[in-house]
């Protein structure tokens, strides 16, 4: 997936002749930090409420006003995973995209890239998750498939975590099968080291809540 397949269109961008009063109003009802500056079709900036801070009066053009961050944005073609990783670590809550010519396009929003995560991952559909931890040596995702597929099951997404100065690393399962007993039992006997298995029963179980703590470990 590409940086342009996320925009949305509810996010309409601000104008140097904007008042810092319809700044904080705009962040307010998107309930955003960042917005993007524009003129016409041009790429200005991305004005954060740290930018509004210092100034006192209101009624100021924010055309007039020194911005913090420096023209953080990526182009249509990139990777989603790139807009994730400026998402992380410029902490924002908006990323703008433009087009090869420069051009502001719109931008992608941190709800945008939450409900992306939430069909990545495939957090609404029911099924089981098995957390592994194994060596980066060890790292056969077609063997883990293999496993999963003896019991009649499918790998329905699968994430890495690595771990610094470390030869170990984390990877979790999602399965489209609520019993993963047999499943983790065989990942047993294939020395596989499990750290946690997760039953998504109803509706009412907590996979929401899970998926929101990930959401906060990676401080999107």
């Amino acid at each position: 997936m590409f940086a342009i397949d996320l925009i949305g269109n509810a996010i309409p961008p601000l104008h140097t002749s904007d008042t810092v009063q319809k700044v904080i109003e705009r962040m307010a009802e998107f309930k955003v930090s960042h917005m993007p500056i524009v003129n016409e079709e041009q790429f200005l900036g991305l004005i954060s409420e740290d930018d509004l801070i210092e100034e006192p009066d209101y009624d100021t053009e924010i055309g007039a006003l020194a911005l913090a961050l420096v023209n953080p944005y990526v182009f249509s073609d990139q990777h989603i995973y790139d807009v994730i990783r400026m998402f992380r670590e410029l902490q924002l809550s908006v990323v703008p995209v433009l087009d090869k010519k420069n051009n502001y396009l719109g931008v992608v929003s941190i709800n945008s890239m939450n409900e992306y995560f939430a069909e990545l991952t495939s957090v609404s559909v029911p099924g089981g998750i098995i957390v592994l931890e194994i060596s980066n040596r060890n790292n056969s995702l077609a063997h883990m498939a293999q496993i999963v597929e003896s019991d009649n099951a499918q790998i329905l997404s699968s994430y890495v975590r690595t771990f610094p100065d470390s030869t170990r690393m984390e990877i979790t399962l999602k399965i489209n099968k609520l019993d993963i007993s047999n499943i983790a039992a065989t990942f047993l006997r294939y020395n596989y080291d499990i750290k946690a298995t997760f039953n998504h029963y109803n509706e009412r179980d907590n996979s929401m809540e899970r998926y929101d703590s990930l959401m906060n470990y990676l401080n999107l």
